[in-house]
């Protein structure tokens, strides 16, 4: 659970008294980071009644003009270089596919599945 408030200290240090309890709409979730291997989505509410569909782990990726295809590994990815080593799927992330290097395009933790566009060596 994360809470989205600017909450604890002034840029002084001094402390910021409390004037109100945490509200439930300044609520979050911590970030389902999208692994290569075995399909595997969870189903989330949000607020409004609605579902987010979460991508933990996934083993093929839908290729834009090509199809689903299998996933072989995290290349490049901007947002952590440490995703690399660890082949978590974010958005902008560069992979390697069965047809050749692509570029994700989708937030596979709010979408429920992985686009992407193929790209020139």
């Amino acid at each position: 659970m994360r809470w989205q408030v600017a909450r604890g200290r002034r840029s002084t240090g001094a402390k910021i008294r409390q004037h109100r309890k945490r509200r439930k709409h300044e609520m979050g979730r911590d970030i389902p980071e999208t692994h290569v291997g075995d399909k595997r989505i969870k189903k989330t509410r949000v607020r409004g009644g609605g579902f987010k569909f979460r991508v933990l782990s996934t083993d093929v990726v839908n290729l834009i003009g090509v199809g689903l295809v299998k996933v072989k590994g995290v290349l490049k990815n901007e947002a952590n270089p440490h995703y690399v080593r660890r082949n978590i799927i974010t958005k902008g992330a560069i992979i390697e596919t069965e047809k050749g290097k692509a570029k994700v395009t989708s937030r596979p933790g709010q979408d429920g599945i992985v686009n992407a566009v193929p790209v020139e060596d």
